[in-house]
């Protein structure tokens, strides 16, 4: 069965730090770019950040751009996310979704569904003191 699967979210303070992963079983990564998305309660989801298959290329929502690094480990067939300085509007699950290169070579944070093929349940992310 083929499937992403998010971990890495929980609960951290204003200005801490967490790494998200999202592993793939059944796919190989490397023919997918990866975007991360997040949806807080009552909002639409967006996406944060993107990445290439080969890594080479990344898109960042301005709301994260100098606190969030996306990375992959093609190898480990593994995605993550790297969040700093967190904020508690960053409070939301955190998705990952892989959009196959025959669709494009360049990553999006384009968030309709349709444009996806395989998607993860998500992680929360909690950020509170």
């Amino acid at each position: 069965q083929s499937q992403l699967m998010e971990s890495g979210g929980g609960l951290v303070e204003p200005g801490g730090s967490l790494r998200l992963s999202c592993a793939a079983s059944g796919i190989t990564l490397y023919y997918f770019t990866i975007t991360w998305f997040r949806q807080a309660p009552g909002k639409e989801h967006e996406g944060v950040a993107c990445i290439s298959s080969r890594g080479d290329g990344t898109v960042y929502v301005d709301s994260v751009k100098g606190r969030f690094t996306i990375s992959r480990d093609n190898p480990k067939n593994t995605v993550y996310l790297q969040m700093d300085g967190l904020k508690p509007e960053d409070t939301a699950t955190y998705y990952c979704a892989a959009r196959s290169t025959l669709r494009g070579t360049r990553c999006t944070t384009e968030p309709h569904k349709v444009n996806y093929d395989y998607w993860g349940k998500g992680t929360l992310v909690t950020v509170s003191s």
